[in-house]
């Protein structure tokens, strides 16, 4: 009702309509959730485009070798066409929230446009209203709404701001979208860590990502929070260029984008616990990392560029299912700690002996026949273990790594420990169990290793102790289970290292002693031949026994 009583022209009612069916509208996404959103169909287009080659390619490589089995030809189209929809669905799963907000965003650009249409006619007057009795107030539509509208966008900014500031303090997580008839900022969730917190979708992923690169967040912790839907990330990630340090770990991602190579700062980068297959070319422009985890993937291969990664220091393969490591590996000459356990290796490339600055080296779990006589380069290695594997012997080039500690070949086929490995003086820890039939004996020289603490020879044929070993003064742990010793006796073992060590070096006192009376009567029986004495000089006393 107007003023003095008088109801407004048709033309206000219709400005009045305007005005309230814009104000029961949903909320309208930030720029930034609409960015994300964006990011997000873009990713799926493209993913979508990769695994439906994939599936072409496995059920080319398939088709024939099931065609042998018998299986019709039909069935394989059939099983093809159904993996292929299979992929459609999921990304149109994925695509759902996202299409929403980027629909949402389009219908409220229409509504933009009708505003300012309805604007300039009421400002040229051309609806025939009296401005003088304020049935429109000569443009009233265009300020009463561009007020609303500008009202409603500084509510979702400063409701935004508020929830990333939380997020910073750590008791809220970043902003993501409402859809329904909550506002935008009331879906807010938590991304810090808490076991009970509910997990991001893919649409809230790349809204973080978004909020994160316009901070210039140099750390971003995303492990176990995805859902587990998420097999893929965004190719916004690539935004996250200020991000030193990334936890991805303990999701279900299958795929990075290639767009991961732009995070040129990132110096560690943690994805273990999911399940990634390959990563892509552009993973070795990541030229600043310095720790890299990649354990419990299903991981086949690395890519060429993997060399590249010339600064990284800590680099764990651990639970994949690789075969093979590349040549390019021994490009990382400042790798410090390489960790390749449980895989299905049979063989070291030759370039592993380049990386020089190698502290640790763990190869347990494998199906390692040999090592290349390259690492004997290794001279700064201080950990070197093989624990389960299919060796045979190890290269004599051992005794070069001057400051080994620690040496396990357990679990393997090694029939003869080369001498070579007693050069390697700083030993502290030597693990020769578990060899079974094969290994019979202990280099004689294993005395050289006067560092030695720990010994265990478990399960093994030997049956003598080298006279050596008297020198292990340093030994306090020593194991010789169901290994067949004879010398020293099992009651002997039973006491302890350095008892063995006392009784082996009182033997060795005790057998000098007896080799000195015997080279004592050689030398008689020998002068007394010269000069021609009876056979019976010992009979007489001449000759001692």
């Amino acid at each position: 009702m107007a003023a003095g009583g008088k109801s407004p022209s048709p033309a206000a009612a219709a400005v009045e309509e305007l005005t309230r069916l814009y104000r029961e509208l949903p909320p309208r996404p930030t720029v930034e959730e609409v960015e994300a959103a964006e990011a997000v169909l873009a990713s799926a287009d493209a993913e979508e485009a990769a695994r439906l080659e994939e599936v072409d390619a496995e059920s080319s490589s398939a088709a024939a070798a099931r065609k042998r089995e018998g299986v019709p030809g039909e069935l394989l189209a059939v099983l093809r066409e159904a993996r292929r929809n299979a992929v459609r669905l999921r990304a149109l799963q994925q695509r759902k929230e996202a299409a929403h907000v980027v629909e949402l965003e389009r219908r409220f650009k229409v509504f933009d446009d009708l505003i300012q249409r309805a604007s300039r006619v009421v400002s040229s007057g051309e609806a025939g209203g009296d401005s003088a009795t304020g049935d429109w107030g000569g443009g009233g539509v265009e300020r009463e709404v561009d007020l609303e509208m500008e009202v409603r966008r500084k509510e979702a900014v400063v409701a935004a701001a508020a929830a990333v500031a939380e997020m910073e303090r750590g008791s809220k997580g970043l902003a993501v979208l409402g859809l329904e008839s909550k506002p935008i900022s009331s879906l807010r969730r938590d991304v810090s860590a808490g076991s009970d917190m509910e997990k991001l979708s893919l649409i809230q992923v790349a809204s973080l990502i978004e909020s994160s690169a316009k901070k210039g967040t140099t750390e971003l912790n995303l492990r176990g929070k995805l859902v587990d839907q998420i097999e893929w990330l965004p190719v916004s990630l690539g935004k996250l260029q200020d991000v030193t340090e990334l936890d991805l770990s303990e999701n279900r991602i299958m795929a990075l984008p290639s767009t991961i190579g732009s995070l040129r700062y990132l110096t560690k980068l943690d994805l273990h616990s999911n399940q990634l297959i390959n990563l892509p070319d552009t993973f070795g422009e990541l030229s600043n990392l310095i720790d890299l985890d990649l354990h419990a993937n299903q991981l086949k291969s690395l890519p060429a560029s993997f060399g590249n990664l010339t600064s990284l220091a800590n680099l764990d393969l651990s639970s994949n299912m690789l075969k093979v490591l590349p040549d390019c590996l021994g490009k990382l000459t400042n790798l410090r700690r390489l960790i390749v356990e449980t895989n299905e290796l049979e063989e070291l490339p030759y370039t592993i002996g380049s990386c020089t600055s190698l502290l640790e080296l763990r190869l347990d779990f494998n199906q390692l026949k040999a090592l290349p006589e390259a690492i004997g380069k290794l001279e700064k290695l201080e950990i070197l273990t093989l624990h389960y594997n299919r060796i045979k012997g190890l290269p004599t080039t051992v005794g070069s790594l001057s400051r080994l500690r620690e040496l396990d070949v357990s679990f393997n086929e090694v029939e003869v420990i080369p001498e070579n490995i007693c050069l390697a003086t700083s030993l502290v820890k030597l693990n020769l169990s578990r060899n079974f039939a094969d290994l019979r004996a202990l280099p004689r020289s294993i005395g050289n290793l006067e560092m030695l603490e720990e010994l265990d020879i478990s399960s093994n044929q030997i049956r003598v102790l080298p006279d050596s070993f008297k020198c292990l003064s340093r030994l306090r742990v020593f194991h010789a289970d169901e290994t067949p010793l004879e010398l020293p006796p099992r009651e002997v073992v039973k006491l302890g290292a350095q008892a063995v060590v006392q009784y082996m070096a009182d033997m060795n006192a005790a057998r000098g002693t007896i080799q000195k009376k015997t080279d004592k009567g050689s030398f008689w029986s020998w002068l007394f031949s010269l000069f021609g004495c009876c056979k019976n000089d010992q009979e007489l006393g001449l000759v001692p026994v």
